[in-house]
């Protein structure tokens, strides 16, 4: 079954234009994920101790970016992909 479905890959590149699709939408939808997880426990830790809220933002900010960085570098390797 496995061996069928990676002739098919090797024989056709439309499956591999469709798995590059799939993989920027995954990327797309987990980096959207990770922000708002990161967001809610954010404004948690802000709620429990007000006066680290600076201390807070700031590592919430540097975490999102992060996050937004990988996102996007995966985003461009399957457009790549899907380009050649």
């Amino acid at each position: 079954m496995l061996l069928s479905v990676l002739l098919q890959a090797a024989a056709g590149v439309g499956i591999t234009k469709m798995g590059a699709a799939v993989g920027a939408g995954l990327a797309a939808i987990g980096a959207g994920i990770g922000i708002g997880r990161i967001g809610g426990s954010a404004m948690e830790a802000i709620a429990r101790q007000p006066e680290a809220s600076g201390d807070i933002r700031n590592n919430m900010i540097i975490a999102a970016a992060l996050i937004e960085g990988v996102a996007l570098l995966a985003v461009v390797v399957c457009l790549l992909t899907f380009l050649m």
